[in-house]
């Protein structure tokens, strides 16, 4: 089969690495943010399709046999686009979305449903690590009362206040690392995004044994796709159809 991977996560790779092997012919599509991605077997395309109708008309230009939306959880708009290119070009889709987090008996995480609501909700005088990535900060600009870290995989391109401090790491990170950091810098809070995922969960764990309190943005909802959360399932549902054949001509 000819599968399209709209990635963009460590699964997303994962992913296509084990179609690979499976001899399906894979492309996964990267949005472009990150400048240094890891690589994945088989094609990879970098940059956006051009809305819905730019993803049909790729699907049928390179016939597409199975377009799988591997994205990030908060990636709502390529995730719309994904279902609505779906419905109209009649290619079957599947969506792997990691399981969210979850949440430590006596943890009390405040739970938010934007990036807004987490900035209003922070204290005068909080030491707030930032792990939402490096597009939505601008609510927190505002809360000029706070101290801010934000820990990014690629600088942020806007400029910064005095009360901002930036760290450029690419996960993952290890319980021990995330323990020292928040113990260097004095983190009282902690802003995350329930995208899930074992590589960011140490984190969660160090806060939940500093006492740092967790504000948790939840997801966006999405349209309903037939969805898995493992590529360990999603491997299995591939596994029940045919791989292309590969020719080998010998001289």
């Amino acid at each position: 089969m000819k599968i399209l991977i709209l990635g963009g996560t460590g699964e997303a790779i994962d992913l296509a690495n084990g179609l690979h092997e499976r001899s399906h012919q894979v492309i996964t599509s990267l949005a472009g943010r990150t400048r240094h991605p890891h690589k994945p077997k088989g094609r990879m395309r970098t940059g956006g399709f051009g809305g819905v109708e730019g993803l049909a008309d790729y699907l049928t230009r390179e016939k597409i046999d199975y377009l799988v939306d591997a994205t990030h959880p908060f990636a709502e708009e390529m995730s719309a686009h994904a279902v609505a290119a779906s419905a109209e070009m009649q290619v079957p889709l599947l969506r792997l979305e990691r399981p969210p987090f979850v949440e430590p008996d006596l943890a009390q995480w405040w739970r938010v449903d934007s990036v807004e609501a987490a900035a209003e909700r922070l204290p005068h005088g909080a030491t707030v690590l930032l792990t939402i990535g490096r597009q939505q900060l601008q609510p927190f600009v505002a809360r000029g009362h706070a101290r801010f870290i934000v820990r990014s995989i690629e600088p942020v391109e806007m400029d910064l206040p005095r009360n901002f401090e930036q760290i450029t790491a690419r996960p993952p990170f290890s319980r021990e690392d995330e323990l020292s950091l928040m113990k260097r810098r004095g983190v009282t809070h902690m802003v995350v995004k329930d995208a899930g995922g074992e590589q960011t969960s140490a984190k969660l764990e160090a806060a939940f044994m500093l006492k740092v309190q967790v504000v948790m943005i939840a997801r966006p909802p999405l349209p309903e796709a037939e969805t898995v959360n493992s590529v360990g399932d999603a491997l299995a549902h591939f596994d029940q159809f045919p791989a292309s054949k590969r020719f080998f001509f010998l001289p």
